[in-house]
């Protein structure tokens, strides 16, 4: 019972199509937690009370 050859390059397109799309999102996927990630430390460093945006009012 094994499957013919038509229904196995079926299946190896259906999986190069979706290692395509992996591709495409993944550096989406990376800078977002990057980018997540950098917030994340911004927001923490403000617990002082100093608001940083403000950046002429602090000397």
């Amino acid at each position: 019972m094994k499957d013919s050859p038509e229904k196995r390059n079926e299946w190896r397109a259906i999986f190069y199509v979706q290692a395509r799309v992996a591709i495409l999102f993944v550096p989406v996927v990376v800078s977002l937690l990057i980018i997540g990630a950098l917030a994340g430390n911004e927001r923490k460093s403000a617990a002082d009370g100093v608001d940083r945006t403000v950046t002429s009012s602090v000397k």
